[in-house]
């Protein structure tokens, strides 16, 4: 069993302070959930008091009883109630779930120049059904995997308003240049927002799991050579992090997943795509994203027949 505290102390060991600039001005997370994230650490708290925290809230109320008894979730019996939700989802689940809806609700009132939240929140959704997917074929906690890839750019609508100057420049590279987002960042202020996002988090008091996943989720296929990680959530979420995105993150992501099927048998990227497909309609009817997954999968899989097709005629 990882030690999450352990591996957070050795890869991050910071404080956010020292490495944001001091004038970024982070999003304010409900102190509903910071105040129940802190509670539920402890290993003797009661519910009672959890189901208070919640309920103080009512629109996070809503959204967790509307969570609780949606198909995703899946449960023979309804919940009525905030108790009635904790006592079937889990002190944990339920933490999972508070911390990603307390991100959309502090983002949601902000306006951004470089990054459109209903893309965003489109985008995240995708990568946080296909990591939920891959944890569940490395047999590692998929619900940790899917919380982890919906939070995984949490900070950058506010990085890339406030240091919009900057990352315009990245939006503005042709589409055949190398360079990562994460490498962009790092030679432009010695950080990355993988970085910068865990930092925040720990200094919020989120799980350190929850952190470690966020921390590595850039290192891509990485993870899966690494014998510590190669099994764990952290590794579902680096692999869905090379999904397409419209910041275009990670040059060629799709590429590199197609070619994996040939190292890793059981990783089947057709289905695993049409999978997160049918979920998404699911969990958002009537809401699609403009290019499906398996429609630029499709496209993918078209341009390498013809440039096989090219290099066999010439």
């Amino acid at each position: 069993m990882l030690n999450w505290q352990h591996i957070r102390e050795t890869h991050l060991g910071v404080h956010f302070q020292d490495i944001l600039p001091p004038n970024i001005k982070l999003p304010m997370m409900p102190s509903v959930v910071i105040e129940f994230t802190r509670k539920a650490e402890d290993p003797n708290v009661e519910t009672r008091k959890l189901t208070k925290i919640i309920e103080s809230d009512a629109g996070i109320t809503t959204e967790l009883l509307r969570y609780v008894n949606s198909s995703m979730v899946g449960l023979r019996n309804k919940a009525s109630s905030v108790q009635q939700a904790l006592n079937l989802l889990g002190i944990r689940s339920v933490k999972l779930f508070l911390i990603t809806t307390g991100m959309k609700s502090a983002l949601s009132s902000r306006q951004f120049k470089l990054v459109n939240l209903k893309n965003f929140w489109a985008t995240n959704l995708e990568r946080a059904l296909f990591s939920r997917e891959i944890g569940r074929l490395l047999g590692t906690d998929s619900d940790l995997a899917f919380a982890a890839s919906m939070l995984q750019d949490s900070l950058l609508p506010v990085l890339t308003n406030e240091l919009y100057k900057y990352y315009v420049g990245y939006a503005e590279l042709p589409e055949e240049s190398p360079l990562t987002m994460t490498t962009f960042e790092d030679q432009t202020f010695r950080w990355n927002h993988s970085l910068a996002t865990a930092a925040v988090m720990r200094h919020w008091g989120f799980p350190d799991d929850l952190i470690c996943c966020i921390l590595f989720h850039h290192k891509g296929l990485m993870v899966l050579s690494d014998a510590e990680l190669a099994k764990s959530p952290i590794a579902a979420v680096a692999v869905s992090s090379l999904l397409p995105d419209p910041l275009n993150q990670e040059r060629n992501g799709l590429n590199r997943l197609h070619k994996l099927q040939s190292l890793w048998p059981q990783f089947d990227l057709a289905r695993i795509v049409e999978t997160v497909d049918v979920q998404y309609q699911e969990l958002s009817p009537g809401v699609s994203p403009d290019f499906p997954l398996k429609h630029r999968y499709e496209k993918l899989l078209e341009q390498l027949n013809a440039n096989a097709e090219l290099v066999a005629a010439g």
